[in-house]
């Protein structure tokens, strides 16, 4: 029996903003305070997001970055660095669930798979002819910076070129995944801000290319959506942020997501929720304030996998 999903819909965010909120869904169904959920969501502005592991080193070209204006977060999940763009050329989604939510939820490969199958469908649905790749080696010497330039187990390729490029982390009986959608590409932007690749768009695909026009984030987000309903069944709902998780983004961006000392250096993602902090001498985001909380429509370490 699959348990009751809520479908997120949030508007564009901060790189620090995005990943507290996801690892905020993570602990709320950790604590069985949240429903499993499945977000849908995009950057402002738009941002390099880090594996937690990553080394910041000369590959990513954070003078380049800067003078582009992009923002730099790293994520609570493993992998290689993704430059996120903005609703016109992407859609970013993430699930939170624990086992128990669906049949082999406790199982990272087949997490993947579940997930994989449902994405597929949805841009299926498109027209593009995708299809989830097997069970891929995993080899960390091999690790490239840049996501797309390799596609690990369960994700998707069309003609052999990733599409999608997806990293989970799992934290006791739960996991997060999130993975980016590619509508389109900015190419020059990827080759200065990944110089040492020889060529980033080498290994990478977008719905753009493939279907002979670029759908929009909410034609995609819909179809998406429909392939979780129709593939498993899912009874998915839309809804919006509890006044408790919104109180814990904003702890975790001022406590971790939006620090030096993480940014830098990476942390393991906690299993706990962080103690509030003391009020903030700034305004609070915005887009998490109450009056602001609307919504649309809708080897790596142990217990992680990253495309």
């Amino acid at each position: 029996m699959t348990t009751p999903f809520r479908l997120l819909v949030t508007e564009p965010l901060d790189g620090a903003l995005n990943m507290a909120l996801d690892e905020a869904l993570l602990l709320g169904r950790l604590a069985g305070t949240a429903p499993p959920t499945l977000r849908f969501f995009s950057w402002q502005p738009a941002t390099i997001s880090l594996g937690y592991g990553q080394t910041l080193d000369h590959r990513i070209a954070m003078e380049a970055a800067s003078a582009l204006g992009l923002g730099l977060v790293r994520r609570p999940t493993g992998g290689s660095a993704i430059l996120h763009e903005g609703p016109e050329l992407e859609l970013t989604y993430s699930v939170a669930a624990r086992t128990g939510d669906f049949e082999g939820a406790g199982d990272l490969l087949e997490t993947y798979r579940w997930i994989g199958a449902a994405l597929a469908a949805g841009i299926n649905r498109l027209g593009a002819p995708v299809e989830m790749v097997p069970v891929q080696p995993s080899d960390p010497t091999a690790m490239p910076t840049f996501c797309f330039a390799r596609t690990g187990s369960y994700e998707l390729e069309v003609a052999g070129l990733k599409v999608v490029g997806s990293a989970q982390r799992r934290q006791g009986s739960g996991f997060l995944q999130h993975g980016a959608v590619m509508l389109g590409a900015a190419p020059d932007r990827l080759r200065r801000v990944f110089p040492t690749e020889r060529d980033p768009l080498a290994g990478m695909t977008t719905l753009e290319a493939v279907l002979g026009r670029r759908p929009s984030f909410e034609e995609t987000m819909a179809s998406l959506a429909e392939g979780f309903r129709t593939v498993h069944g899912l009874d998915l709902a839309a809804g919006g942020l509890g006044a408790e998780e919104m109180e814990l983004a904003e702890s975790l961006v001022r406590e971790k997501y939006g620090t030096d000392r993480w940014t830098q250096s990476g942390r393991a993602m906690t299993v706990t929720a962080p103690h509030p902090a003391a009020p903030h001498p700034a305004a609070p985001h915005p887009t998490l304030s109450p009056e602001g909380r609307g919504f649309s429509i809708p080897s790596p370490p142990k217990g992680e996998r990253a495309g």
